[in-house]
């Protein structure tokens, strides 16, 4: 599923994050920036470890925020790893920090001139963020983003196995027709 947001392209994908062809891919990180599990532990097995020893320098990513390393042997020249949130209630900051860690991988992609960038759906995997929620929190901050900036180009979801794809599909479809996007 594809929506235009003026000359930006907001689209979802069913796949795997570490075969796409973007400028950038962002990486589901822990503010330790050490090689994890899931998306993290795919991106980095794909990538060797020039990505793990790059973030290094970072030290650590506080929560809400990303940071830009190269991407080894991925497709992608940059991998932006982003820190979403452990779910507890919803009624810790959760929200505004998701929000957060998908605002500052665009920022990222402003000051560098990235122009394509693929996201994984951050937080809803071992951090525990139910699904529905963090695909409306994750769309609604994307589209404004693009609102407001126009860049980048190309926003990709990609997103792993059909429950996660449904979830992203419905809340889109609810978020275009509020906003008015085709």
């Amino acid at each position: 599923m594809k929506v235009k947001i003026g000359e930006a392209v907001l689209e979802l994908v069913e796949g795997d994050i570490t075969q796409q062809d973007t400028e950038a891919i962002v990486n589901a990180a822990n503010e330790q920036l050490i090689p994890g599990g899931g998306v993290d532990g795919a991106i980095h097995r794909a990538g060797g470890p020039s990505i793990a020893e790059e973030a290094r320098k970072y030290g650590r990513c506080p929560t809400g925020s990303a940071v830009i390393t190269g991407a080894g042997n991925l497709k992608a020249k940059y991998v932006i790893h982003a820190v979403g949130p452990r779910y507890r209630d919803g009624k810790h900051g959760e929200p505004e920090l998701l929000a957060s860690a998908y605002r500052s991988a665009l920022n990222i992609c402003l000051e560098k001139g990235i122009d394509s960038v693929a996201f994984p759906s951050l937080s809803t995997g071992a951090y525990g963020y139910p699904l529905p929620e963090a695909a409306r929190i994750a769309l609604k901050t994307i589209i404004s983003f693009l609102k407001e900036h126009g860049r980048p180009r190309l926003v990709r979801m990609v997103l792993f196995g059909k429950e996660a794809y449904q979830a992203y599909e419905e809340a889109l479809k609810e978020l275009a027709a509020r906003e008015g996007l085709s």
